[in-house]
């Protein structure tokens, strides 16, 4: 049995030294992804917190045959945090009509190394960072995308416009210094 199916073994049976060895092992990478939706990082470590939490609580439902434990483990996360993201919006979202903004062609991150993105990631508004990730980054549609932050698809469409906007700007004035 390799160490994982141990760790996991034991988190079944609620031992504390599995479970925090197993929140150490996974945790840069589920931080890294919350700091996609959030700002602070009390935000991005409270919905990290509550899906390690549901992890833990629903590990017996985790089955190997159906993927890798760190994949199942990353929608929990995810799914967090985007439940706390939309308990966090504000009411002050631009509805647009539905046709009224052209999708935005191209993926700005795709010539950047990965960690130029959560750099440049961070320097874009929280629902537009969310909206990016989850485009760009997960592979979301974009009706996906707008299901899953509980907004209207031409706000989707319109935060993405703004995210290549804000890029243009920022590696534009980047490639000036």
């Amino acid at each position: 049995m390799n160490r994982i199916n141990e760790i996991l073994e034991g988190c079944k049976q609620n031992n504390r030294q599995c479970q925090e060895e197993l929140y150490r092992q996974i945790y840069p990478a589920m931080f890294a992804l919350c700091k996609n939706f959030f700002d602070d990082n009390h935000d991005a470590l409270t919905a990290l917190n509550n899906g390690m939490l549901k992890v833990y609580k629903n590990v017996g439902l985790y089955d190997s045959a159906k993927g890798t434990f760190f994949n199942w483990s990353y929608t929990i996360v995810r799914n967090e945090a985007l439940s706390l993201v939309r308990d966090k919006k504000q009411s002050t979202f631009v509805e647009l009509q539905e046709d009224a903004v052209a999708l935005p062609e191209g993926n700005p991150f795709k010539s950047l190394e990965w960690k130029d993105v959560y750099v440049y990631l961070g320097k874009l508004p929280p629902v537009t960072r969310a909206v990016c990730s989850l485009f760009y980054i997960e592979g979301f549609s974009i009706k996906e995308t707008a299901s899953s932050l509980s907004i209207k698809e031409g706000t989707v469409k319109w935060h993405l416009n703004e995210c290549r906007t804000r890029l243009k700007r920022i590696f534009e004035s980047s490639c000036q210094l």
